[in-house]
């Protein structure tokens, strides 16, 4: 197994370099000259000499370059041009946050859509199957908009039972993770359905079920077992994404997390930022596909590591 870690972090290297290329020159190229930006409209052509200076981009292409590759080894991406915070501390205090919502919200959307899954598969075709289904198509078909509207004025402005926003430790978690529930578990049972059924149909199951064996140990034991591997592969490809994606709960919520980080340095045109955070996505896309491939082989010994 350490000859395969050791060859996929090989591998790793020239993929990296790829993207590191392709978001220099998206920043650099297409990006415009920042310095306009920083200057504002009535700046003379002094001062934008002058911040271009300060930016460092008035080197040539190869030192900016290797600027980009040496800040990325530090993993030091200088100063936000918007706060003149270092990116790496807005980086580790803004992961916090986000980690507290998106953390649990993982764990329980993956255990509650296997479980109901296996549930509804014991029952599939049934009117109970339909039924479900149809609700999950209907959920789906609700904005998270409506639902965050819906929560926030329901259960903590009305109720009180929650806070309606802000960030003042984990108890302000509670109700962002209900209403992430709320919106990604259909989808989620729904795919999780599929992953389920496919392996219900296939020749070991038959031979399980003509040994004797109770369809709740088939179930369970066996399908569970074979389903484990796409179920695992959905749920690590996504977690990357997912410190991107909860922006909009970050927003109405007011967390100070990486999704509501990385609008704020788009509205301002925070490159620094932008760019170490596409970076570091890029980066834990990488490990955790690495991650994935190891836990293959945890959840089913047969998988072979080549």
């Amino acid at each position: 197994m350490l000859a395969y870690i050791v060859r996929r972090l090989w591998q790793m290297l020239p993929t990296l370099l790829g993207a590191v290329l392709l978001v220099f020159m998206l920043f650099n190229w297409v990006g415009g000259d920042p310095a306009y930006l920083l200057a504002g409209k009535m700046a003379d052509a002094a001062s934008i000499a002058k911040i271009r200076r300060q930016l460092g981009v008035d080197e040539p292409f190869y030192v900016q370059l290797w600027i980009f590759i040496r800040q990325i080894a530090t993993f030091d991406f200088g100063l936000s041009w918007a706060t003149g915070e270092p990116v790496s501390h807005i980086i580790a205090t803004r992961l916090g946050p986000s980690l507290t919502v998106l953390l649990p919200l993982t764990v329980l959307e993956t255990a509650l859509g296997v479980a109901l899954a296996l549930m509804i598969a014991f029952v599939r075709g049934s009117l109970t199957d339909r039924v479900v289904m149809m609700a999950c198509t209907a959920g789906m078909s609700v904005s998270i908009l409506v639902y965050i509207m819906v929560f926030q004025y329901g259960l903590a402005y009305k109720l009180g039972l929650f806070p309606v926003q802000g960030w003042e430790g984990p108890r302000y978690a509670v109700l962002p993770i209900l209403i992430g529930l709320a919106v990604s578990l259909a989808p989620t049972l729904r795919l999780f359905r599929s992953f389920v059924l496919d392996e219900v149909g296939q020749d070991y199951v038959r031979t399980a079920r003509a040994k004797g064996l109770s369809e709740r140990r088939v179930m369970w034991v066996h399908v569970l077992r074979n389903a484990a591997i796409p179920i695992l592969t959905y749920v690590m490809s996504n977690l990357p994404a997912l410190l991107i994606g909860a922006f909009l709960l970050e927003r109405f919520f007011g967390i100070p997390g990486i999704g509501r980080e990385v609008i704020l340095a788009v509205e301002r045109s925070d490159f620094p930022v932008i760019k170490a955070i596409t970076v570091y996505v890029v980066i834990a896309t990488m490990v955790f596909n690495l991650l994935t491939d190891l836990l293959y082989q945890a959840v089913d010994p047969r998988v072979r590591l080549s």
